[in-house]
């Protein structure tokens, strides 16, 4: 098949979850077999040189769009008094992307569009326009309107409240619009599935989870874990990964640190904003941005996920289990993904029940490396790449086959 798939970025290097999510898929089907053409915005934050793919072969092709994503407070406030689109999705509406699609598909035929995730769900309108005839999915990475209804409710500045809410609203009416027009779609987790089915959309609604490329996340021999460590790492540029180390911070490491004050904590991520970066607080090193996660993931025992808002499925976690490593999450951090709390993670919300995990820790009471082996184990099984390019295969056959017998 040929497939187009809609980026809202550039998906390289695939250094967060969305990066990583559009780069495996695309990679997958090329491994395959499949030709895939990605048309990716070239946003000013992951701006990338059009011959970022070329690696991955003559299978991939990458068509880029310069678009300004920036946020800009003046825009922000004339969105919230007159726009029709929730801002989060103005900032990637381009009349340009609409005048490459049309050149593209005036010139070419596809057997399915993939468009990525909400930000580029517009799209969809035009697509039916220039090419009626072909299917067009919708990957959810995650309901945008969930995660800023939760940032909403935790946010104390009432008038951050207010704007946060009014967006979640304005975010639920237009995924509530635009979702049921897809001829599939695929969630990204079950959760998320569910979501998608009470929002009114048809089937197929089929769960295709993030996987990962174990070849990528082979485990060193030659790196040891040091003791007593725990780690974080993430894209900080994502406001619930803020909120998350923030309530870490606040709620936890002053009387962790004073409990167990051999415990050291090390931060690394993209874009950590100067508050995280300018750090002075004993047992905490901040790394920032790391060139290989895989690297910094081995060199420290226990891995934190303190989400608390948010959705989708967290693909860090998806890599560190692949690595071996034992992983302390809050429920949501965990959510849409097949674990078992003290068999191949370790679930707390509460920050008492963070403390007394980290105690357990400490005295080496909790099992870190059985709990490793077996999230090793867990992800071979269940979270292969190739088994989801597989899923994504069989909805493509299914949604082709519908057009087909509609036509």
């Amino acid at each position: 098949m040929h497939i187009l798939q809609i980026c809202p970025r550039v998906p390289y290097p695939p250094t967060d979850g969305g990066a990583i999510a559009m780069y495996d898929v695309a990679a997958g089907l090329a491994r395959a077999g499949h030709r895939v053409t990605v048309l990716a915005l070239n946003t000013p934050k992951h701006h990338q040189p059009a011959t970022v793919l070329d690696h991955l072969g003559p299978n991939v092709r990458l068509l880029t769009v310069d678009v300004d994503t920036r946020l800009s407070p003046g825009k922000a406030l004339h969105n919230l008094l007159i726009g029709e689109l929730p801002y989060n999705v103005e900032r990637f509406v381009s009349e340009a992307v609409e005048t490459a699609l049309a050149e593209l598909l005036a010139r070419e035929q596809f057997d399915v569009v993939q468009l990525e995730g909400t930000f580029v769900a517009w799209y969809e309108a035009a697509i039916r326009r220039l090419a009626p005839g072909v299917p067009v999915v919708l990957r959810a990475h995650n309901l945008e309107h969930t995660i800023w209804q939760m940032l909403a409710a935790r946010t104390r500045n009432p008038l951050k409240r207010y704007y946060l809410g009014h967006l979640a609203g304005r975010l639920r009416r237009f995924e509530q619009q635009m979702m049921p027009r897809f001829d599939a779609l695929a969630a990204i987790t079950e959760p998320d599935q569910q979501r998608l089915r009470r929002l009114g959309c048809p089937e197929p609604v089929v769960f295709v989870p993030a996987g990962v490329d174990l070849n990528r996340f082979r485990r060193d021999p030659t790196l040891r874990p040091r003791p007593r460590t725990l780690f974080m790492i993430g894209s900080f540029d994502w406001l619930p990964n803020q909120e998350g180390l923030d309530w870490f911070l606040r709620e936890v490491w002053p009387a962790a640190h004073q409990q167990f004050p051999g415990l050291e904590l090390h931060l690394a991520g993209k874009n950590l904003p100067e508050r995280f970066m300018q750090l002075q607080v004993p047992g905490i090193t901040v790394h920032g941005f790391v060139e290989s996660a895989a690297a910094f993931m081995q060199q420290y025992e226990l891995m934190l996920v303190p989400l608390l808002s948010g959705g989708g499925m967290r693909i860090k976690i998806i890599e560190g289990m692949a690595l071996g490593k034992c992983i302390l999450s809050t429920t949501l951090g965990a959510e849409g993904i097949h674990v078992r709390p003290g068999f191949d993670i370790v679930v707390a919300d509460s920050a008492a029940d963070w403390l007394a995990a980290l105690g357990r820790y400490h005295r080496g009471e909790l099992g870190a490396a059985a709990i490793g082996a077996e999230a090793a184990r867990t992800i071979a099984r269940l979270y292969d790449n190739g088994r989801v390019v597989e899923s994504f295969v069989d909805l493509y056959s299914v949604v082709r086959q519908r057009r087909a017998e509609t036509a």
